[in-house]
């Protein structure tokens, strides 16, 4: 990742004048999780589809 001022600029730059905030802080946190999952794939911290398939199962059950 480049350095998070040029990200941060980048941002800013992309989004409309009248943003508030909060939308800042919204795509803040997006390009975080990117990264962050960015990372984890390098790091191979993967599952597969039938582990997610696996683990959501219970929660879609009634």
């Amino acid at each position: 990742m480049q350095k998070a001022k040029d990200e941060v600029t980048k941002l800013l730059s992309r989004l409309p004048d009248d943003c508030s905030l909060e939308d800042i802080q919204y795509h803040l946190y997006v390009l975080q999780k990117i990264e962050r999952g960015r990372n984890d794939a390098k790091e191979g911290r993967l599952y597969t589809q039938e582990e997610v398939e696996k683990m959501m199962a219970k929660w879609l059950e009634k």
